[in-house]
């Protein structure tokens, strides 16, 4: 998905996303009900599944951050939930805030791969380059689709000074 797009280290899904499953609707849960809890918990299972993989070798854990905005409204970033469970049981210290999003979007849901790429494009912004350079970064979202956002986040954690991006996604969603 991100072969000659980014420079990701290693990428993960631990999950198929199909429509009508009972992982659609624990997905679900998470991001729209406010069952956060649900994240925390695939996030330790799914973090367990890393263990003795490279994945473990990344020095910190970055959820995919929403904007301000869409975070107030839905009261947490379900991904810092994923990444939260996933950093406790590899033991990689959790960064939640270094990487912001810092230009509000409308939802990728529905368009389609180059839209959602125009939809992302320099949205991200680092605060601290210096607590991330030379350092190999785990990126973790909840649903990866076309990757055009994790795409963005890898490209600006890199050009920030990371020296390898990895990417770890609850789920993939099948396309088509």
């Amino acid at each position: 998905m991100f072969w000659g797009r980014v420079a990701v280290e290693h990428a993960t899904a631990w999950l198929f996303f199909r429509k009508g499953s009972r992982y659609q609707r624990l997905v679900h849960y998470l991001k729209y009900k406010g069952m956060k809890e649900i994240g925390d918990e695939m996030g330790r299972l799914f973090g367990s599944e890393l263990k003795g993989t490279p994945f473990e070798g990344a020095e910190w854990v970055v959820p995919l951050p929403l904007h301000p905005r869409r975070e107030r409204r839905r009261g947490y970033n379900q991904s810092e939930w994923i990444a939260r469970g996933m950093a406790s049981v590899l033991g990689i210290p959790l960064s939640a805030g270094n990487l912001v999003r810092s230009r509000f979007t409308s939802t990728q849901t529905r368009k389609n791969r180059f839209e959602r790429w125009q939809n992302v494009e320099g949205i991200f912004t680092v605060l601290h380059p210096e607590m991330f350079a030379g350092r190999h970064l785990l990126v973790v979202d909840d649903v990866v689709t076309t990757g055009a956002t994790l795409e963005a986040a890898a490209g600006t954690l890199l050009a920030a000074g990371a020296s390898k991006v990895s990417v770890a996604t609850l789920a993939c969603a099948e396309v088509g």
